[in-house]
């Protein structure tokens, strides 16, 4: 549905996206992870059809994003500062939208005004962000987009509010098939909404794949034996090793079956194979790179 190959794109010297390409399967959650800079902003409005890309191509279901009003009609992007008509309210943002979306459904705004038990009659810019963000996901959900483009989307939101927002997206792609993707630094909120992720740095692409898949294919070994330590690591794939005292702890990729008759050969007095989360499997894939790991969240 969602097709982006070999997109480039540049700022005088500076190389936002170089050669990405990523596809996105109609009614997933994708998840666009990275350091800061590493040009997620940047692809994301190639992608909503703000920019024009400098070289390859930005499709959704064949056709070219940019100046492409029927395609256009199919998205809507939250931005990280979400961009409100001056001195609007919420109900004339909403005529505002209904002017430009076909989709949009006036039930579905009143609706979510009640979930959301917002003032449509107040003027946005008095509102605080928080309230503001809550704003753009009403307005969002009920022009009623084949895509949602979402950057920063929690940003502002306190836990409930977060939970409100998270089930109504759930709601959404489970009903309609709606395609999200979402950008964010809160890697537990990706964590719980999407089922596959795509990782940048530096404007490309290091890491695309399903979040089973790859949550899967990754994980901790705390390994120790009696007397030297065998070079069990040799075989291993590892991106990221430590010892505390006696006991070895490595981050390694590979089949947890595999991995665990491997270690088990060496005859191990510890051998503890766990799962890791979104946030640690990307601190050492990030680590893997050369990007320095305390850098990463900020």
């Amino acid at each position: 549905m969602i097709k982006i190959s070999n997109a480039r794109k540049s700022f005088e010297e500076l190389e936002a996206v170089e050669k990405v390409s990523i596809h996105v399967n109609k009614g997933s959650i994708y998840g666009l992870l990275g350091s800061n800079g590493a040009g997620k902003t940047t692809l994301l409005k190639l992608l909503s059809g703000i920019y024009l890309q400098d070289e390859g191509s930005v499709t959704i279901d064949g056709q070219p994003v940019f100046e492409n009003t029927s395609i256009k009609d199919k998205i809507f992007f939250i931005q990280d500062n979400p961009f409100f008509l001056p001195q609007y309210t919420v109900k004339q943002m909403a005529q505002f939208y209904k002017s430009i979306y076909s989709g949009w459904n006036e039930d579905r705004f009143e609706e979510l005004a009640i979930i959301f038990e917002m003032d449509i009659h107040k003027k946005i810019h008095k509102f605080s962000k928080g309230i503001q963000r809550q704003a753009a996901f009403i307005l969002a959900l009920s022009a009623r987009p084949e895509i949602l483009i979402l950057d920063e989307p929690m940003d502002g939101l306190d836990p409930v509010m977060r939970k409100k927002v998270k089930s109504l997206l759930i709601d959404e792609v489970a009903d309609r098939e709606m395609t999200i993707l979402i950008s964010s630094h809160n890697l537990r909120e990706v964590e719980d909404l999407c089922d596959y992720i795509g990782i940048m740095h530096k404007g490309r692409i290091i890491l695309e794949k399903d979040l089973d898949d790859l949550k899967s294919d990754t994980h901790k070994v705390q390994v120790a034996f009696k007397g030297p330590v065998p070079a069990i690591f040799d075989s291993m794939k590892l991106l990221h090793k430590e010892k505390r005292g006696s006991i070895m702890i490595c981050i390694v990729k590979g089949d947890a079956e595999e991995i665990s008759a491997y270690v088990e050969q060496f005859k191990p007095v510890i051998f503890d194979l766990l799962p890791l989360t979104l946030e640690e499997i990307f601190i050492y894939e990030m680590g893997d790179v050369g990007y320095a790991i305390q850098n990463i969240l900020g």
